[in-house]
């Protein structure tokens, strides 16, 4: 059970963060009335109502991400600590990560010791996993990544119910994969979203966000996974980001 809590919450994060930095669009939304679209055209500012469209909704939240700078981010680098939660229990396992992307390479390595020791690397061609059985998915099809793509061809967006006073909408591409979002109506900004992998539904709700060089990060994020021996749970907290700095192909080296 503990080795199948480990791999489900790896791929967790994995889901999560793998997808930030995929992105391929204004500065963030400043308030009720700011949620912006990005598309570079200068276009005018999206107020989120009860009534504004799906892909309005999209065009604010990827406004609010960072638009254009979240588009165009070359490489991030994430160091943090992370507390995993087994079912029905309140005893966390503590640990650390460090999350490297630069354009299609990655590379999580979580630190959990003696519980778990994790490193997954995707150097562009090849893919590695410390740990068998959790490999990395798509990272451009789900998350925030999306919500960059969601005025290309192939890709639709349509409503979802509101979650209390969260507008809500959902992102899919011409192969069914999805990516749920539920924003901030004041702000445009991204509170949950949900995705849907190999069976599982991985739930992500955003704490505590600060800007970086105008990119919307996530500090502090909460990831659910319900099971039907009872959720999972994981509480991620981001010590350190840094963004669009030269990464050496050397981080991504596969282990002989």
């Amino acid at each position: 059970m503990r080795k199948q809590f480990l791999a489900l919450l790896l791929l967790s994060l994995i889901l999560c963060v793998s997808t930030v930095a995929r992105a391929q669009g204004e500065t963030p939304a400043k308030g009720a009335s700011a949620a912006t679209t990005s598309s570079g055209t200068g276009a005018a500012p999206i107020t989120i109502t009860a009534t504004t469209s799906p892909i309005d909704l999209a065009r604010a939240a990827l406004a609010a991400q960072g638009g254009e700078k979240f588009k165009n981010l070359k490489s991030m680098v994430l160091i943090g600590t992370v507390d995993l939660y087994p079912p029905n229990s309140t005893q966390s396992i503590p640990g650390r990560f460090v999350w490297v992307i630069a354009g299609d390479k990655i590379l999580i390595d979580i630190d959990a010791r003696p519980a778990v020791s994790f490193k997954q690397i995707y150097d562009g061609q090849r893919s590695y996993s410390s740990m068998p059985g959790v490999n990395l998915p798509p990272a451009s099809k789900f998350g925030p990544a999306v919500l960059a793509k969601a005025d290309q061809a192939g890709y639709t967006v349509s409503a979802l119910p509101d979650k209390k006073k969260q507008r809500a909408f959902r992102i899919a591409d011409a192969d069914g994969n999805t990516t749920d979002f539920y924003i901030d109506p004041a702000t445009g900004r991204v509170v949950t979203f949900l995705i849907p992998y190999n069976g599982y539904t991985f739930g992500t709700e955003n704490k505590k966000m600060k800007e970086v060089d105008g990119v919307l990060v996530a500090y502090s994020f909460t990831q659910r996974l319900e099971m039907p021996q009872g959720a999972f749970f994981a509480e991620y907290t981001v010590k350190d980001v840094k963004l669009n700095q030269p990464i050496g192909d050397d981080v991504f080296a596969i282990p002989n």
